[in-house]
């Protein structure tokens, strides 16, 4: 078998780029401080989300910027992230392309609109797991009303559509705690399944930094990344992604290329090994 050898062509196909957002693009000042990121200064810093109240609240530093700007130049850049569809408004950032969000439960196409396909697959997956969300909702929020408790619980919800109506249904369960407490969140997911019965059956667990995120299996940016690779992008351009969480990683090895940020919690477990 003979092959030609490489030619330069100078009529440019942009690969698809999909990326996590939150500490892989930008990150808070808290977090900035704490990997001592290069090029942060505080007049170099550009704003990249806000919090409810309209105020700043992640940033990208010098690099970043200029690695988005790139993105956004040379790929089609694609989100994939844990943000929802009131989260993912907060950051100021100008995407264009498709947006996987809510960890993979939420897909919306080039123009902003919900894929209407995917919205049925997930209603059929989630229906029938709300009575157990809703009981996993009830004991988590008992416990987090109680005064001793350091938990602050949120139930995610969206609305689905099953063939003409829309349902709004629960996707996740998100506990955070309010001083910060990352062993504690660990600890506490390590007791979930002998809290809940036939816990591993239905869910799964996530633990990055100060967010414990209770998800049902159906739920996952792997499985959306899946769907959109195979129904909707052209199998003929590259694909390539970054993403600084364990989370990541199954979304990730869909792609042609993948990496991370020298930060984060991929890149700690490598450090590790």
């Amino acid at each position: 078998m003979t092959a030609p050898f490489f030619q330069v062509n100078s009529d440019i196909i942009k690969p698809y780029a999909l990326m996590d957002l939150d500490d892989t693009l930008f990150q808070t000042q808290r977090k900035i401080e704490a990997w001592d990121l290069p090029t942060a200064k505080a007049n170099s810093l550009v704003c990249a989300s806000v919090n409810k109240q309209g105020e700043p609240l992640s940033f990208m530093t010098t690099r970043q910027a200029i690695f988005f700007n790139w993105l956004l130049t040379s790929t089609e850049l694609i989100v994939v992230t844990a943000r929802d569809r009131s989260e993912i408004k907060r950051v100021k950032l100008p995407f264009a392309s498709w947006q996987v969000l809510t960890h993979g439960a939420i897909i919306l196409n080039q123009n902003g609109e919900l894929l209407q396909t995917w919205q049925q697959r997930m209603y059929n997956e989630l229906a029938p797991l709300q009575d157990k969300l809703s009981q996993l909702s009830q004991l988590f929020a008992k416990h987090s009303s109680n005064d001793n408790s350091q938990l602050r619980f949120t139930a995610h919800s969206d609305d689905f559509i099953n063939g003409s109506v829309s349902e709004k249904l629960v996707i996740y369960l998100a506990i955070k705690h309010a001083k910060k407490d990352h062993q504690a969140l660990i600890e506490l997911a390590s007791q979930l399944p002998k809290l809940v019965r036939d816990f591993d059956k239905y869910f799964y667990v996530h633990v990055n930094a100060n967010n414990l995120a209770i998800l049902p299996h159906v739920v996952h940016k792997r499985h959306a990344v899946q769907f959109l690779l195979a129904q909707h992008l052209d199998n003929e351009r590259p694909s390539f992604g970054f993403g600084d969480s364990l989370a990541d990683l199954p979304f990730l090895q869909l792609l042609d290329w993948y990496g991370m940020p020298n930060h984060g919690q991929l890149h700690e477990q490598l450090a590790a090994k």
